[in-house]
């Protein structure tokens, strides 16, 4: 349970006990929000109980936060932490491209930090597995591309390792997204039509460019 919501439901129990009730709900918010520091409740407890941004609102929101230029990296990191959590969700994830976050997520892919790049392409990962609708915004942000070249260009490794899980989430049964993959391969590869339903294909691909050789930075 949100901790929120549970410190909630503890003051309700506490506040139900001691006799206290008001009768209307106008008179609760008044009633809770002058009485908050005396019964324990936080700015935070008090959103939960009478509403706070929805999940579109906290993803637009860290969106922001991974775009200015006047949050520092570690905040940007729990951000996209928070981020990558609400796209677990297939509705958030769907709700990228309406939000306008698609395009801004891909962009990312390049940041000059390892660690920006990495979430991105975790971010991206975890939108697309097992979402068709998700796998299909890989082709129209022309996002495969670029997962391609981090996985067999970027020196750090933990960027290819994301970049590939992208990859593989991506193209597992949406054809499109895996034709684009097969056009996007560095020299050295086939490019033999690769049945995107074929999971040993698949597989095969993933572990050819997990061993990809790539120079490590200094």
């Amino acid at each position: 349970m949100d901790p929120n919501m549970n410190n909630l439901l503890k003051w309700s129990i506490k506040a139900s006990t001691s006799g206290e009730q008001t009768s209307d709900d106008n008179n609760a918010s008044t009633t809770a929000a002058t009485d908050s520091s005396r019964n324990g409740l936080t700015p935070q407890m008090l959103s939960t109980l009478f509403g706070g941004p929805s999940e579109a609102d906290l993803m637009k929101a860290a969106m922001a936060a991974l775009r200015s230029d006047e949050v520092d990296l570690e905040n940007k990191l729990i951000a996209f932490d928070n981020f990558e959590q609400l796209i677990e969700s297939i509705d958030n994830a769907n709700n990228l491209e309406p939000l306008g976050l698609w395009s801004p997520l891909v962009e990312l892919l390049q940041h000059e930090e390892a660690d920006m790049r990495r979430m991105a392409a975790w971010c991206i990962g975890t939108a697309v597995q097992n979402n068709e609708k998700a796998q299909d915004k890989l082709v129209v942000f022309n996002a495969l591309p670029t997962l391609v070249s981090l996985s067999t260009k970027d020196t750090v490794p933990v960027v290819r390792k994301k970049a590939i899980y992208a990859i593989s989430s991506g193209v597992r049964n949406y054809q499109p997204a895996m034709d684009e993959v097969t056009k996007s391969l560095p020299e050295g590869y086939s490019r033999d039509k690769i049945y995107a339903g074929d999971m040993d294909a698949v597989d095969a691909l993933m572990d050819k460019l997990r061993a990809h050789p790539v120079e490590s930075s200094a």
